[in-house]
């Protein structure tokens, strides 16, 4: 009998598996469950995309986006955004230096490799604008000047889906511009137990002093390039338009998701492909990013909200009524 010819992929992907589970390794000292979370923050990292954190009060969404940038030796600042916050306290501003007599620019926290903002839906609408630019072109444009970012760029957001009292909504340009929309559920019975478990003894809050960086700036932005040659095949692109395609012709959707969304999906899946140690998409990496990326891409119509259908329903539906390709 002819001995089969063991597989091999056309890209080396074994630093990014090791890179990537030695960050699994270091969040879950911590996190306890949550692994389809921290596998798609995971996947956004890699694919350069940005995360938007949803969950109650108590979830771990913040300590989350804390911990995964520990595990990551660059730079980190975390914006907490309030009502009276401006936009210059987000991105900078000129200040006059009496020496020199000039106009001086001193950078926001913004100008960081990740970025966590924590509450976003609390800050107005003129600030929440003046994300608009550097979330999508990595970029910012004051005082006549462009001023890139410095790769990786990464924001990690987070927002309270039950208090509404002090809050702006984000608009659909802002939610469009994150690559994925991650809801944080409460924990099982037996994961509480082990969190609680593992709390006793550790004293107040130590938890970001277990966490050690396993991982560099250059490193991840190297990682982000290789994901780019993953490869899809025509019938699985054909797979992602005609699911994304449906989004706009739902009778149960007032809005359907943009072109922008077709891309997420498609990046997205190479991440999580490669994460897999995979040169090559398969369906189930696409229905594993579809619905975070589309659940915030998308407004039921009026109807369906007053029936209480949720929206993550109707994407699943949508996604089941399509045959995959094989």
């Amino acid at each position: 009998m002819e001995e089969q010819t063991p597989f091999t992929n056309r890209v080396d992907l074994a630093e990014l598996s090791q890179i990537t589970q030695n960050i699994k390794n270091e969040i879950s000292r911590v996190i306890v469950g949550q692994d389809k979370t921290i596998e798609l923050m995971l996947t956004a990292l890699l694919a350069n995309g940005h995360v938007l954190l949803e969950g109650v009060p108590g979830v771990a969404k913040t300590l989350l986006a804390k911990l995964m940038a520990k595990s990551i030796s660059t730079n980190f600042a975390r914006v907490q955004f309030t009502p009276d916050l401006m936009p210059s306290d987000v991105l900078g501003t000129s200040i006059f230096n009496m020496g020199t007599s000039r106009f001086e620019f001193k950078a926001g926290p913004i100008f960081s490799n990740l970025v966590l903002i924590d509450e976003i839906n609390r800050a107005p609408a003129k600030t929440q604008a003046a994300l608009f630019e550097v979330m999508e072109e990595r970029q910012v444009t004051m005082d006549g000047k462009c001023r890139k970012m410095d790769a990786p760029f990464i924001v990690l957001a987070t927002q309270n889906p039950v208090e509404h009292e002090g809050t702006y909504r984000l608009p659909e340009a802002q939610m469009d511009r994150f690559l994925f929309k991650i809801e944080l559920n409460y924990p099982s019975l037996d994961e509480e137990i082990t969190l609680l478990s593992n709390a006793q003894g550790r004293g107040v809050r130590p938890e970001l002093s277990l966490i050690n960086p396993v991982a560099n700036s250059q490193q991840i932005v190297a990682l982000q390039a290789l994901v780019t040659q993953v490869l899809v095949e025509p019938e699985l692109i054909r797979y992602i338009a005609q699911t994304v395609e449906k989004t706009r012709n739902s009778n149960a959707l007032y809005l359907g998701a943009s072109p922008r969304a077709s891309l997420a999906i498609l990046n997205g899946s190479k991440a999580y492909a490669a994460i897999q140690g995979r040169d090559f998409v398969t369906p189930e990496d696409i229905k594993f990013v579809m619905v975070p990326v589309l659940t915030h891409r998308v407004i039921l119509t009026p109807e369906k909200e007053m029936e209480g259908v949720q929206t993550h329903t109707v994407i699943q539906q949508i996604i089941d009524s399509i045959e995959i390709p094989r």
